[in-house]
């Protein structure tokens, strides 16, 4: 499932009209069927209804949602916020079928008080006002109409968008705080950026007929990863396989002040599939870790107050894949170990304080040949990138996309709707999580889980994103499961994998069946 920006929605419709040969009056005929057919499985029939129509295209699927409803016995009324000689294009001929039908409409202009008052008796609003096409502040009336939505009662359904948030992402001083978004055909940007995000409450998607091609040759490669993804991809184990078929993984990491971090990424790569595990510590911290993972080996490492004390041998190991960072600390020896360590020509996935250093060994990063991983979270994304966190979060496909291709690397964006960027630029929404996950210790389980599924799957996109998915798939199930958003430990998670693991297995074995 495509994610598009404002302009290339823009560009897809232009394609199916012009290209393809699919009449705009059609797609938004279209669009507003499928809009009701969605409605009407929600809207209870005894409720009243309130269909707000602007300009535009998004007034017109209202148009078709309010002939609809009035067909099928509800009882709603349609409010048109401008003049009728301001509708054109499809829209006019959409409001022109709904007159035919014999159905009627009530002028906003003139009759504000009434609408003050009538819209606060509706038990549901629908918002057909402004859709993707909003440049600037939202300007009256809809700006005070957007305000007595937001203080009604109602169950407010948005279409496409809510009205007054930028299709994009970005800042919305006045704008609809819907209960469930029916987005169109594709989710735009800001169904997946914050705080735009916020106002979309649930997200539906509905299509529309528009042929597939007129998606892929007007929008980037940026897409939702969802179950069916994660049922189709995760790879199944053949019964001849043994320990060194699902791959041996040095994690590095830990220090005398951190010596719980390491455990929790080697725990979680164990839960995740890995088949060997080596766990590389400063020797100073040996004895506090030795005995937490018994299933995994031991490296001790020369120290240094605590801390690696430079650069590790690690020609005598066989390893497949590496992950570094977790506990690791931000010492000179440190430092001199990370760009040691991005020297291996292995699978390596960077987290935690190893990125502290980035910007000292990124030049070492264009010449490695195996993936190389990434998993910043905003702030260490922006120190990167010499950004702000505002900036990272204002653009998080943009940065994502300029790191991954900079370097030819993945980079796994944390945080809720995190991005995973592949080093041609596409890109892969998550959206399993919630916010437990807003815990220390998260971030290593993830690590963990990415290096085991890095070692087990042929497409390293496939893995990282699979992963990710079934990392916040475990905060879910345990919230839906008695936890609440607030008690949740990194440890719950990795206790959690094998619930997660046994239902794909499940689904897989179901689309088997």
């Amino acid at each position: 499932m495509h994610i598009v920006t404002a302009a290339e929605m823009y560009e897809i419709d232009r394609d199916t009209i012009e290209q393809i040969g699919i009449s705009a009056d059609s797609l938004m005929e279209n669009a507003g069927q499928s809009l009701f057919h969605v409605l009407r499985e929600r809207i209870p029939r005894s409720a009243q209804v309130a269909v707000l129509a602007g300009t535009g295209n998004n007034g017109g699927d209202g148009f078709v949602v309010a002939r609809m409803l009035k067909s099928y016995g509800y009882d709603a009324d349609l409010w048109l916020i401008p003049p009728k000689e301001k509708i054109k294009g499809a829209a006019k001929t959409a409001l022109e079928v709904y007159e035919r039908s014999g159905y009627d409409w009530k002028p906003y202009a003139g009759n504000e008080q009434a609408f003050a008052t009538h819209i606060l008796q509706y038990d549901v609003i629908i918002d057909a006002l402004l859709g993707i096409g909003i440049k600037g502040e939202v300007r009256p009336p809809y700006k005070e109409i957007i305000g007595l939505v937001n203080r009604s009662r109602a169950i407010v359904y948005a279409i496409d968008i809510p009205s007054g948030t930028q299709a994009d992402g970005g800042e919305a001083e006045t704008a609809i705080r819907a209960d469930v978004t029916i987005t169109i055909q594709c989710p735009k940007l800001g169904a997946y950026t914050f705080p735009t995000a916020d106002y979309y409450g649930e997200l539906l998607v509905v299509d529309i007929g528009i042929p597939p091609l007129a998606v892929k040759r007007n929008a980037a490669p940026r897409f939702v990863w969802k179950e069916d993804d994660v049922v189709r991809t995760l790879p199944k184990r053949k019964r001849s396989s043994h320990k060194g078929t699902h791959g041996k993984l040095l994690v590095v990491g830990g220090s005398r002040a951190m010596t719980g971090a390491i455990t929790l990424t080697a725990k979680a790569a164990l839960r995740s599939g890995a088949g060997l595990l080596t766990m590389a510590v400063p020797d100073d911290v040996y004895s506090v870790v030795a005995n937490r993972v018994p299933e995994a080996m031991y490296y001790p490492c020369s120290a240094r107050d605590g801390a690696f004390s430079g650069a590790m041998d690690v020609s005598a190991l066989d390893i497949d894949a590496i992950a570094i960072g977790p506990g690791l600390g931000r010492t000179d020896g440190v430092r001199e170990l990370v760009s040691n360590i991005v020297q291996q020509p292995v699978p390596l996935v960077i987290d935690a304080d190893a990125l502290f250093f980035w910007n000292e060994y990124a030049a070492l990063i264009h010449e490695r040949k195996a993936a190389t991983v990434v998993t910043p979270h905003p702030g260490e994304m922006a120190r990167m990138l010499n950004l702000s966190i505002r900036d990272i979060e204002g653009d998080r496909f943009g940065t994502s996309k300029r790191l991954a291709m900079e370097y030819g690397i993945y980079v796994v964006l944390k945080g809720p709707y995190t991005i995973v960027t592949t080093p041609d630029g596409s890109q892969y929404v998550n959206t399993t999580g919630n916010p437990a996950l807003a815990k220390g210790g998260s971030g290593d389980v993830l690590t963990g889980m990415v290096s085991a599924f890095l070692m087990q799957h042929y497409s390293v996109q496939e893995a990282i994103s699979n992963a990710v998915w079934a990392h916040g798939k475990t905060a879910d199930m345990l919230v839906e499961r008695g936890h609440s958003q607030w008690d949740v430990l990194a440890g719950d998670l990795i206790e959690a994998i094998p619930a997660v693991l046994s239902y794909v297995q499940e689904k897989q074995r179901g689309d088997m069946g």
